[in-house]
């Protein structure tokens, strides 16, 4: 059919196409058109070793491969956007196909606010406590500013910073923001969980 012949032109003419069922399944749960998760899966493949890619679906991609990818080779958060993403039981931060498929669904432009703060929350919880506490703040604030000498803060700055960034979020006042909380900063100034995150 005309449809498999654009798919698989989209595909560079591989041989090792998705199955219809799991590009249509993958249509639903992400935030990505079916040419997406085709140029999605053909980008996928290329980072594993030639030997591999028939079963890209099976396969896992290392962290180092993926941070090769121009969307986190710049980003400060490259390490705990891998972590956030990886399924792997492990702790080697190796992306599935699904798992990278999750990734660009989030940074897709299609992608609601709340699941772009919901994972950019994640993201900064450093210590994944479920909670941004004054030690996940003070890494974020190093991440944003860049860790040359020139760019950090005194510790009488970061402190500064910390205590306002905490007297605007923590509304309940346990010294630590809470998703909710988060959320509702997010919702007032929708580019802070943005912030080049999940650009």
């Amino acid at each position: 059919t005309g449809e498999a012949e654009a798919a698989r032109a989209a595909m560079g003419g591989s041989a090792s196409l998705l199955p219809r069922e799991l590009l249509r399944e993958y249509q639903e749960l992400t935030f990505l058109s079916k040419q997406e998760i085709l140029l999605a899966y053909k980008r996928f493949s290329e980072l594993l070793p030639k030997e591999e890619r028939e079963n890209a679906c099976s396969a896992r991609v290392p962290k180092s491969q993926i941070l090769t990818l121009p969307e986190l080779r710049a980003n400060p958060f490259q390490h705990q956007i891998c972590r956030v993403f990886s399924t792997s039981h492990n702790g080697d931060h190796s992306m599935s196909f699904e798992d990278f498929l999750d990734m660009l669904s989030v940074f897709s432009d299609s992608a609601t606010s709340d699941v772009k703060s919901h994972y950019a929350f994640r993201i900064f919880d450093f210590d994944d406590d479920g909670t941004l506490d004054r030690k996940d703040l003070e890494k974020l604030v190093n991440c944003l500013t860049g860790q040359g000498e020139e760019s950090r803060l005194s510790n009488a700055e970061m402190e500064q910073l910390i205590q306002n960034i905490l007297e605007e979020s923590d509304i309940d006042k346990d010294g630590t923001i809470n998703l909710s909380e988060f959320q509702h900063v997010v919702s007032r100034s929708p580019d802070f969980a943005r912030y080049g995150v999940l650009q």
